[in-house]
């Protein structure tokens, strides 16, 4: 009894490891090394869970992008073999369509002569077929030829009928694959479009850490001061009363007393009754540039202020970074950037004024963080008497 239990534990385990290999008939180094099969995406979508789920580091995180890379390729390798499959099979519909587009012109042709020929014989009497008759084998010919020519054009009205159907299914047939084509060349675009931001998003990543874990951590950890300021966090402290235009402090220099900066910048956001606002509906309109170039605005995001507050620093101003960028990436999330980050000019930021945009009641504040440059995070809050408050973080207030 013991051996025979054995035996069926051993079938059972045997038929389990063939039922594993035959469910993931690629490896995670076959994907990695380029195969193409439609497997990789599923392995490879774990892989990048996994990552998710680890500790953020710019090695992980370079991994991640990779992998993403990788199952997108696929992706797009899958669309495109499906546009390819798909405009194959519309150009067999398209010949099937013309021949049977022949044929109903030849059968059209056909049962026209036939309607002419009926209609010249229907003025032929009986009588008159018997008279003109030689004999009554003569006439029996003509009466079967008659017969058989009603029965010809029912075959041919019969015929046109069914090709007629069959050219209007194979009508609608191609006119359901072309707007699968058209549904499969849209999602092609977006796929592309997303290789492009995920591999402009590594490079972005590579280019400001410079590939060194230490500006990473310190990257990730302004992020994370950033974020915890606008949701509630950091001790504040009323300073005084102020007017649009006063000066409330001066961007921080980049170090301990910039607190968790990845450079001296000034980070501008509007809150509403509490909930985070796009400031480019409250900024006014007004020239500035970008500090990177247009090929990396899919990362970095762009501005477009038509709002009718006066901007928080001097001309000329430089965007860094726009509101709601990098939507979904490793660092800042579903949310994206919360705020604009500016400058004026091109060179450092350390040190210019910053200035209120509306009048309100200055708060000051800071919050700790760590990281690679561990300090505090210096800010300015101004709460206006409409419900708007008005952030601005790396600076000094006074």
């Amino acid at each position: 009894m013991i051996k025979k239990s054995f035996i069926v534990l051993f079938f059972t385990l045997l038929i389990s490891v063939f039922a594993t290999k035959a469910v993931f008939s690629v490896s995670l180094d076959d994907c990695e090394n380029g195969s193409k099969d439609s497997g990789c995406i599923d392995l490879l979508q774990k892989k990048i869970d996994d990552l998710g789920n680890q500790k953020k580091t710019l090695s992980s995180q370079i991994t991640q992008f990779n992998s993403q890379i990788q199952v997108t390729q696929l992706k797009i390798a899958d669309a495109q073999a499906t546009v390819d499959k798909l405009e194959k099979e519309i150009g067999a519909l398209s010949a099937r369509i013309g021949n049977i587009n022949q044929s109903v012109d030849k059968l059209e042709g056909l049962l026209k002569e036939r309607i002419v020929a009926t209609y010249q014989q229907s003025f032929v009497s009986d009588l008159e077929i018997i008279l003109t008759s030689s004999d009554f084998s003569d006439f029996i010919l003509r009466a079967q030829y008659l017969k058989q020519v009603q029965e010809n054009d029912k075959k041919i009205l019969t015929n046109l009928q069914e090709t007629k159907s069959n050219y209007a299914n194979q009508k609608d047939e191609r006119e359901t694959k072309q707007a699968q084509v058209a549904a499969s060349k849209k999602q092609l675009e977006g796929l592309k479009a997303s290789l492009d931001s995920e591999k402009a998003q590594k490079q972005a990543l590579l280019v400001t850490t410079q590939n060194d874990e230490t500006k990473f951590q310190a990257l990730l950890s302004q992020v994370q001061a950033e974020q915890a300021i606008s949701f509630g966090g950091g001790s504040e402290s009323f300073i005084r009363d102020v007017h649009t235009g006063d000066s409330i402090g001066s961007i921080a220099s980049w170090g301990a007393s910039a607190g968790c900066s990845s450079g001296p910048h000034l980070h501008f956001e509007v809150h509403k009754d509490g909930s985070i606002q796009d400031p480019n509906n409250y900024l006014q309109s007004t020239s500035y540039q970008y500090n990177y170039p247009d090929s990396e605005q899919s990362v970095y995001g762009s501005v477009n202020p038509h709002g009718n507050l006066p901007w928080p620093i001097d001309g000329p101003i430089y965007i860094n970074q726009g509101f709601g960028a990098q939507k979904n990436s490793f660092i800042y999330g579903s949310a994206g950037h919360l705020g604009i980050d500016m400058q004026s000019g091109a060179g450092s930021a350390a040190g210019e004024n910053v200035k209120a945009v509306k009048d309100g009641k200055l708060y000051g504040g800071s919050i700790q963080c760590g990281g690679a440059y561990p300090g505090s995070l210096f800010y300015a809050r101004i709460k206006h008497d409409d419900s708007l408050d008005t952030l601005y973080l790396h600076m000094i207030p006074h």
